[in-house]
Formats: structure tokens, sequence, C-alpha cells
């Protein structure tokens, strides 16, 4: 399988750099309470006295949706959605023990972070502009077309993973409990944006196997390695 950006988004955002996670052994995964209370509290200093458009990681993210056409304000990456609703509840709803944890790793980071079910994802995925053909599965389960020029994550099958970058995966291959192997792509865009990649892939590496979630291979995308190529024995 593999996963990486087409040249189109590279030339529209060389900043972009992201981390590419292979993992399996999701079926047994357990929740960690105290690696989550650990990220909580590092989500709170995070919030503390400003606001998640004032973060460098998210203000890059909201410039990246205005570059697309899109209004930052009505459309917001997976990670400041995650923070705005923390804010007002300061609780997060449990949806499976890998999924909740990369929530609170996303919160933390202020890095969006996604994670595909690869058996159903065909061959790989590209985050590429959309031609106006492919197929997003709602959680409703309604069927919808991106519109052309839209970055999508696509498969060779012409599925869409997500719509409008890191704003909303599918359901064809989100996370569930019948889940044993699980791509894991966080994205970022912000002036640091690779050494905070290297810290979440440090955080990553200690938090999946404390769950019981094996990593098979992770990598660094960036202008210098624009594709990771990976297989499962």
């Amino acid at each position: 399988m593999y996963f990486t950006h087409a040249d189109a988004v590279w030339d529209a955002h060389p900043g972009l750099r992201a981390l590419v996670v292979a993992t399996d052994g999701v079926l047994g995964a357990e929740s960690d309470p105290l690696r989550t209370e650990k990220l909580a509290a590092e989500t709170d200093r995070r919030q503390q006295g400003t606001t998640e458009a004032e973060m460098p990681e998210i203000a890059a993210w909201r410039e990246a949706f205005s570059q697309m056409g899109l209004k930052p304000t009505q459309y917001r990456c997976a990670s400041e959605a995650l923070l705005r609703r923390y804010r007002k509840s300061k609780d997060m709803p449990s949806f499976h023990p890998l999924v909740d944890y990369l929530n609170f790793a996303s919160m933390a980071s202020a890095i969006p972070i996604a994670a595909f079910d690869v058996a159903r994802v065909s061959e790989g995925i590209t985050v590429r502009p959309a031609e106006g053909t492919e197929t997003y599965v709602t959680f409703q389960g309604d069927t919808e077309h991106p519109a052309p020029g839209e970055i999508v994550f696509a498969d060779r099958a012409g599925n869409a993973h997500s719509r409008r970058w890191t704003y909303r995966q599918s359901s064809t291959s989100v996370v569930s409990s019948g889940s044993d192997r699980v791509l894991i792509v966080a994205e970022a865009h912000h002036a640091s944006a690779e050494q905070d990649l290297i810290s979440l892939e440090a955080e990553l590496k200690a938090g999946l196997p404390a769950l019981g979630v094996r990593i098979t291979t992770s990598a660094l995308i960036g202008p210098g390695r624009r594709r990771l190529d990976f297989s499962y024995s």
C-alpha cells in the first residue's frame, strides 16, 4: 500500500509536512487512562490564555483552507474542531481506544490526525484535488461527490476517504471495533511543523504500544520524501 500527496498539493502548499504511521494489532487495543490524562493536561495548558485561531498550528490550517476557497470559520480542520469542543465541555466522548487516544494527541499538538482502516482502502491513498467523480459516504449513509478541485484523500477505486482535506472523514474507512490494521496520518503547515511532527511521532511511538497497537512503519513526509510505501506480512 502507499500514502502520498499529488504534485498539485505540494505546488500550492510547499510548507506542508506530514507524519504517516502504519499499524496493526488494533483489534486488541485497550485504553490507557493515564496517557489520556497526560495529553488532556497538555491540552489544558495549550488553551490557557489563547484562542484556537491564535495557535500557529491552527492559523496555518485556516490559511490553507482560505487558499482553497473555504471559509475557515465554516470549515474547520479536525484539530480545531476537537479543541473547540473540548474547551466547552472539558470532556470527549469515547469511540474506540485508538481513536480516543489520537483525538487527545491531536488536541495536545493542535495537529489534525486521521486514522483509516486499511482493509477498506483500495491500494493506497493520494491527497489530491478531486476530479468530481469520487465517491464519499457520510456517517448518515448518504453518498456525495466532492466538487472538482476539492482536496480529498482518494484511493485507486475512486473512494474519497476525506473531504475538504482535514475537515471530515468518510464512514467508508472509519476505525471500528472490527479494525485491525490502521493508517495514521498527521499533517501540518506551520513554521515548526517538521519539528512538531517529530515530537508527535515520539508520542505515538510511546502511546500506541501502551494501547497494545504495533507500529509496522512510520515516516516523515516532506519535499525530500513525498511517498510512503508499506505492506503487511
